[in-house]
Protein backbone atom coordinates (compact mmCIF):
# COMPACT_ATOMS: atom_id res chain seq x y z
CA UNK A 1 0.00 0.00 0.00
CA UNK A 2 1.21 3.55 -0.59
CA UNK A 3 2.93 6.18 2.02
CA UNK A 4 0.34 6.27 4.98
CA UNK A 5 -0.09 10.24 5.84
CA UNK A 6 0.14 11.06 9.44
CA UNK A 7 -1.02 13.87 11.85
CA UNK A 8 1.33 13.63 14.89
CA UNK A 9 -0.18 15.63 18.36
CA UNK A 10 1.89 15.12 21.50
CA UNK A 11 3.85 17.59 23.70
CA UNK A 12 6.77 15.48 25.97
CA UNK A 13 10.19 13.90 25.58
CA UNK A 14 7.80 10.33 25.53
CA UNK A 15 5.91 11.59 22.68
CA UNK A 16 9.12 13.06 20.85
CA UNK A 17 10.10 9.46 21.08
CA UNK A 18 7.04 8.44 19.28
CA UNK A 19 7.30 10.44 16.32
CA UNK A 20 11.22 9.96 15.67
CA UNK A 21 9.75 6.47 15.19
CA UNK A 22 7.34 7.71 12.84
CA UNK A 23 9.60 9.84 10.79
CA UNK A 24 12.26 6.68 10.69
CA UNK A 25 9.33 4.66 9.38
CA UNK A 26 9.35 4.38 5.19
CA UNK A 27 5.68 3.29 5.93
CA UNK A 28 4.49 6.80 7.27
CA UNK A 29 4.42 10.54 6.00
CA UNK A 30 4.17 12.85 9.16
CA UNK A 31 2.60 15.71 6.96
CA UNK A 32 2.19 17.86 10.31
CA UNK A 33 2.31 17.86 14.23
CA UNK A 34 0.24 19.48 16.95
CA UNK A 35 1.84 20.33 20.41
CA UNK A 36 1.05 22.55 23.27
CA UNK A 37 2.28 26.49 22.99
CA UNK A 38 5.60 27.23 24.63
CA UNK A 39 5.69 26.99 28.57
CA UNK A 40 8.15 29.37 30.49
CA UNK A 41 10.68 26.74 32.08
CA UNK A 42 14.10 26.75 33.90
CA UNK A 43 14.83 29.49 36.56
CA UNK A 44 14.51 32.28 34.73
CA UNK A 45 11.19 30.99 33.24
CA UNK A 46 11.72 31.68 29.72
CA UNK A 47 9.58 30.50 27.04
CA UNK A 48 10.45 27.00 26.16
CA UNK A 49 9.42 24.38 22.94
CA UNK A 50 8.09 21.39 23.91
CA UNK A 51 10.81 18.28 22.77
CA UNK A 52 8.02 17.20 20.07
CA UNK A 53 7.96 20.96 18.58
CA UNK A 54 12.14 20.49 18.26
CA UNK A 55 12.11 17.55 16.99
CA UNK A 56 9.57 18.59 14.06
CA UNK A 57 11.42 22.44 13.45
CA UNK A 58 14.47 20.22 12.59
CA UNK A 59 12.46 18.09 10.39
CA UNK A 60 11.18 20.80 8.76
CA UNK A 61 7.47 19.51 9.36
CA UNK A 62 4.46 21.96 9.43
CA UNK A 63 3.83 22.72 13.37
CA UNK A 64 0.30 24.50 15.19
CA UNK A 65 0.30 24.97 18.40
CA UNK A 66 -2.85 25.73 19.44
CA UNK A 67 -3.71 26.75 23.51
CA UNK A 68 -7.33 24.49 23.18
CA UNK A 69 -7.94 22.76 19.68
CA UNK A 70 -11.30 22.32 20.57
CA UNK A 71 -11.96 25.81 20.32
CA UNK A 72 -9.86 27.31 17.71
CA UNK A 73 -11.55 26.43 14.59
CA UNK A 74 -8.86 27.59 12.58
CA UNK A 75 -6.29 25.24 13.87
CA UNK A 76 -9.01 22.35 13.18
CA UNK A 77 -8.84 23.67 9.44
CA UNK A 78 -5.35 23.74 8.70
CA UNK A 79 -4.91 20.35 10.52
CA UNK A 80 -7.70 18.76 7.37
CA UNK A 81 -5.59 20.78 5.08
CA UNK A 82 -2.79 18.53 5.41
CA UNK A 83 -4.66 15.95 4.28
CA UNK A 84 -3.49 12.97 6.97
CA UNK A 85 -4.98 9.12 7.10
CA UNK A 86 -4.87 8.58 10.04
CA UNK A 87 -4.16 10.80 13.49
CA UNK A 88 -1.45 9.41 15.81
CA UNK A 89 -1.59 11.16 19.60
CA UNK A 90 0.88 10.59 22.59
CA UNK A 91 0.87 12.29 25.48
CA UNK A 92 -1.09 15.38 23.98
CA UNK A 93 -2.20 16.97 26.98
CA UNK A 94 -5.63 18.21 25.70
CA UNK A 95 -9.13 16.70 25.00
CA UNK A 96 -10.31 15.95 21.56
CA UNK A 97 -13.53 16.66 20.12
CA UNK A 98 -15.46 13.57 18.44
CA UNK A 99 -15.46 15.45 14.99
CA UNK A 100 -11.26 15.91 15.29
CA UNK A 101 -11.55 11.96 15.74
CA UNK A 102 -14.05 11.14 12.92
CA UNK A 103 -12.29 13.40 10.57
CA UNK A 104 -9.24 10.58 9.44
CA UNK A 105 -10.23 7.47 7.19
CA UNK A 106 -8.72 5.23 9.78
CA UNK A 107 -9.66 7.39 12.56
CA UNK A 108 -7.23 8.22 15.83
CA UNK A 109 -5.08 6.46 17.77
CA UNK A 110 -3.42 6.56 20.69
CA UNK A 111 -0.44 5.11 22.77
CA UNK A 112 -1.06 5.26 26.86
CA UNK A 113 1.58 4.40 29.28
CA UNK A 114 -0.86 0.98 30.75
CA UNK A 115 -2.36 -1.77 30.00
CA UNK A 116 -5.93 -0.58 29.36
CA UNK A 117 -8.60 -0.50 30.94
CA UNK A 118 -5.81 -0.09 34.14
CA UNK A 119 -5.07 3.18 34.40
CA UNK A 120 -7.21 5.83 32.50
CA UNK A 121 -6.14 9.25 32.69
CA UNK A 122 -2.91 11.65 33.31
CA UNK A 123 -0.82 9.59 35.45
CA UNK A 124 -0.84 5.73 34.33
CA UNK A 125 2.96 5.59 34.93
CA UNK A 126 3.43 6.72 38.37
CA UNK A 127 0.08 5.34 39.52
CA UNK A 128 0.93 1.87 38.52
CA UNK A 129 3.85 2.31 40.10
CA UNK A 130 2.83 4.22 43.30
CA UNK A 131 0.24 1.19 43.12
CA UNK A 132 3.25 -1.09 43.49
CA UNK A 133 1.63 -3.18 40.27
CA UNK A 134 4.14 -6.30 39.70
CA UNK A 135 2.86 -6.01 35.85
CA UNK A 136 2.22 -2.95 33.04
CA UNK A 137 2.71 -2.33 30.06
CA UNK A 138 1.82 0.23 26.63
CA UNK A 139 -1.35 0.11 24.71
CA UNK A 140 -2.35 1.31 21.34
CA UNK A 141 -5.66 1.79 20.92
CA UNK A 142 -8.29 3.41 18.60
CA UNK A 143 -9.50 6.98 20.25
CA UNK A 144 -13.24 7.55 21.42
CA UNK A 145 -14.72 10.31 22.88
CA UNK A 146 -14.68 9.05 26.45
CA UNK A 147 -11.38 9.22 28.74
CA UNK A 148 -8.86 6.43 27.07
CA UNK A 149 -11.90 3.85 26.69
CA UNK A 150 -11.43 3.13 22.84
CA UNK A 151 -10.80 -0.35 21.92
CA UNK A 152 -7.14 -2.04 22.30
CA UNK A 153 -5.31 -2.41 19.32
CA UNK A 154 -2.42 -4.15 20.47
CA UNK A 155 -0.35 -3.83 24.01
CA UNK A 156 3.52 -4.57 25.43
CA UNK A 157 3.96 -6.24 28.70
CA UNK A 158 6.73 -5.30 31.18
CA UNK A 159 7.56 -7.06 34.80
CA UNK A 160 8.15 -4.72 37.72
CA UNK A 161 10.02 -4.83 40.91
CA UNK A 162 10.14 -3.28 44.35
CA UNK A 163 12.84 -1.16 43.02
CA UNK A 164 11.64 0.51 39.28
CA UNK A 165 10.86 3.96 39.81
CA UNK A 166 8.50 5.66 37.10
CA UNK A 167 11.50 7.58 35.54
CA UNK A 168 12.93 4.23 34.54
CA UNK A 169 9.81 2.63 33.49
CA UNK A 170 9.13 5.76 31.69
CA UNK A 171 12.04 4.97 29.24
CA UNK A 172 11.37 1.29 28.81
CA UNK A 173 7.48 2.46 27.84
CA UNK A 174 8.61 4.41 25.51
CA UNK A 175 11.01 1.90 23.77
CA UNK A 176 7.79 -0.46 23.91
CA UNK A 177 5.30 2.35 22.34
CA UNK A 178 7.74 3.03 19.76
CA UNK A 179 7.42 -1.05 19.03
CA UNK A 180 3.45 -0.68 18.60
CA UNK A 181 3.53 1.98 15.91
CA UNK A 182 6.00 -0.09 14.16
CA UNK A 183 4.26 -3.13 13.93
CA UNK A 184 0.64 -3.01 14.91
CA UNK A 185 -0.44 0.55 13.83
CA UNK A 186 0.13 -0.67 10.32
CA UNK A 187 -1.38 -3.97 10.67
CA UNK A 188 -4.34 -2.09 11.79
CA UNK A 189 -4.66 0.48 8.49
CA UNK A 190 -4.27 -2.76 6.80
CA UNK A 191 -7.21 -4.44 8.04
CA UNK A 192 -5.30 -7.28 10.03
CA UNK A 193 -6.07 -5.96 13.03
CA UNK A 194 -9.54 -5.02 14.78
CA UNK A 195 -9.40 -3.04 18.33
CA UNK A 196 -10.98 -5.12 21.11
CA UNK A 197 -13.53 -3.45 22.97
CA UNK A 198 -12.16 -2.62 27.02
CA UNK A 199 -13.59 -4.47 30.13
CA UNK A 200 -15.79 -1.48 31.96
CA UNK A 201 -15.50 -3.73 34.68
CA UNK A 202 -11.82 -3.30 35.42
CA UNK A 203 -11.18 0.60 35.40
CA UNK A 204 -8.93 1.97 37.18
CA UNK A 205 -8.31 5.66 37.03
CA UNK A 206 -4.70 8.17 37.38
CA UNK A 207 -5.53 10.82 37.99
CA UNK A 208 -3.26 14.26 37.91
CA UNK A 209 -0.78 14.06 41.01
CA UNK A 210 -1.38 17.07 43.29
CA UNK A 211 1.31 18.93 44.77
CA UNK A 212 0.07 18.12 48.25
CA UNK A 213 0.36 14.18 47.62
CA UNK A 214 4.41 15.09 47.79
CA UNK A 215 4.24 15.44 51.38
CA UNK A 216 4.48 11.97 53.29
CA UNK A 217 2.87 10.88 55.87
CA UNK A 218 3.91 7.85 58.70
CA UNK A 219 0.62 7.08 59.24
CA UNK A 220 0.21 5.31 55.84
CA UNK A 221 2.09 1.83 55.41
CA UNK A 222 5.72 1.87 54.34
CA UNK A 223 5.38 -0.04 51.62
CA UNK A 224 2.92 2.43 50.54
CA UNK A 225 5.40 5.50 51.15
CA UNK A 226 7.76 3.62 49.36
CA UNK A 227 5.62 2.85 46.40
CA UNK A 228 5.13 6.82 46.44
CA UNK A 229 9.17 7.73 46.58
CA UNK A 230 9.56 5.87 43.43
CA UNK A 231 6.48 6.51 40.86
CA UNK A 232 6.54 10.20 42.09
CA UNK A 233 10.59 10.44 41.07
CA UNK A 234 9.96 11.84 37.93
CA UNK A 235 8.06 15.15 39.02
CA UNK A 236 6.68 16.17 41.89
CA UNK A 237 8.77 14.31 43.83
CA UNK A 238 8.14 13.78 47.54
CA UNK A 239 10.12 15.01 51.04
CA UNK A 240 9.22 14.51 54.94
CA UNK A 241 9.74 18.02 57.12
CA UNK A 242 12.43 17.93 59.23
CA UNK A 243 12.94 20.47 62.00
CA UNK A 244 10.74 22.84 60.35
CA UNK A 245 12.14 22.60 56.99
CA UNK A 246 11.45 20.13 53.71
CA UNK A 247 13.78 17.24 53.48
CA UNK A 248 13.22 15.60 50.03
CA UNK A 249 13.11 12.09 49.51
CA UNK A 250 14.85 10.29 46.96
CA UNK A 251 15.11 6.92 47.56
CA UNK A 252 13.73 4.31 49.71
CA UNK A 253 13.10 0.91 50.84
CA UNK A 254 10.51 -0.58 53.77
CA UNK A 255 10.68 -3.57 56.27
CA UNK A 256 7.63 -5.28 57.15
CA UNK A 257 7.75 -5.90 60.66
CA UNK A 258 7.20 -3.32 63.22
CA UNK A 259 9.04 -1.49 66.08
CA UNK A 260 7.19 -0.97 69.44
CA UNK A 261 7.45 3.02 68.06
CA UNK A 262 4.52 4.99 67.13
CA UNK A 263 4.24 6.37 63.41
CA UNK A 264 6.91 9.38 62.88
CA UNK A 265 9.78 8.09 65.29
CA UNK A 266 13.03 6.62 64.50
CA UNK A 267 13.22 3.12 64.92
CA UNK A 268 17.04 3.11 64.07
CA UNK A 269 20.40 4.44 62.56
CA UNK A 270 22.16 1.72 60.20
CA UNK A 271 24.58 1.91 57.19
CA UNK A 272 20.87 0.86 55.70
CA UNK A 273 19.67 4.32 56.34
CA UNK A 274 17.35 5.60 58.48
CA UNK A 275 14.39 3.86 59.82
CA UNK A 276 10.98 5.11 60.52
CA UNK A 277 7.82 3.87 62.18
CA UNK A 278 4.88 4.10 59.78
CA UNK A 279 1.32 2.83 60.15
CA UNK A 280 2.52 -0.68 59.17
CA UNK A 281 6.22 -1.35 58.78
CA UNK A 282 8.88 0.89 58.64
CA UNK A 283 9.80 2.53 55.89
CA UNK A 284 14.11 3.14 55.42
CA UNK A 285 15.46 6.41 54.10
CA UNK A 286 18.32 6.15 51.88
CA UNK A 287 18.77 9.32 49.93
CA UNK A 288 17.92 12.36 50.96
CA UNK A 289 18.37 16.17 49.86
CA UNK A 290 17.35 19.09 52.84
CA UNK A 291 17.07 22.40 51.55
CA UNK A 292 19.46 24.42 49.73
CA UNK A 293 21.47 20.96 49.48
CA UNK A 294 22.89 18.18 47.02
CA UNK A 295 21.24 14.74 46.94
CA UNK A 296 22.78 12.72 49.91
CA UNK A 297 23.18 9.20 51.41
CA UNK A 298 21.06 9.34 54.64
CA UNK A 299 24.13 8.40 56.34
CA UNK A 300 25.86 11.78 55.50
CA UNK A 301 22.97 13.60 56.49
CA UNK A 302 22.79 12.17 59.96
CA UNK A 303 25.98 13.29 60.84
CA UNK A 304 24.89 16.71 60.10
CA UNK A 305 22.12 16.75 62.69
CA UNK A 306 20.94 15.77 65.92
CA UNK A 307 19.02 12.55 65.54
CA UNK A 308 18.75 9.46 68.01
CA UNK A 309 16.36 6.78 67.92
CA UNK A 310 12.87 7.35 68.90
CA UNK A 311 13.11 11.04 67.86
CA UNK A 312 10.16 12.43 65.44
CA UNK A 313 10.23 13.35 61.63
CA UNK A 314 8.01 16.70 62.31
Amino acid sequence: MSVVRVCFLGTPDFAARHLQTLLDDSHFEVVGVVTQPDRPAGRKMQLTPSPVKVLALAHHIPIITPENLRKEPEAFEMIKSWKAEVAVVVAFGQILSTDFLNSFNYGAVNVHGSLLPLWRGAAPIQRAVQAGDTVTGVALQKMVYKLDAGGVIGERRIALDEKITAAELYSKLAFLGCELLSVELMDYIRGNLTPVDQDETKVTMAPKILKEESLLSFEKPARFLHNTVRGFNMGPGTYIMFQGKRLKIHETFYVTSDSNLKPGLVSDISDEGIFIQTLSGQIILKIVQPESKNKMASSDFVKSVSLKKGDAFV
